[in-house]
């Protein structure tokens, strides 16, 4: 999954709906290309931490990749760069 622009409170709610739309699919782990987000906020981290709780308790993961230096940044702060796998 490919994800672009900015991910905040007004995209938040077609994400959850997309990611959904995946794990009903089946995949086992779902990895999310993050190279052309240009801004991440705390409803869309939100978002991101529910799916891959979701993936775990499934035996599955949520795997991010291509991280710009500010997406990095937000997710460095929070501590969520050591919950989530990446590469």
């Amino acid at each position: 999954m490919t994800l672009s622009g900015d991910l905040d409170a007004f995209t938040s709610r077609r994400l959850r709906e997309r990611l959904a739309e995946v794990f009903a699919s089946g995949p086992e782990e779902i990895v999310i290309d993050l190279a052309a987000v240009e801004f991440i906020d705390s409803t869309a981290l939100g978002v991101l931490v529910g799916a891959l709780k979701l993936a775990r308790q499934n035996g599955g993961d949520v795997r991010l990749r291509g991280a710009t230096p500010a997406a990095k940044q937000v997710f460095d702060v929070t501590g969520l760069s050591d919950v989530f796998t990446t590469g």
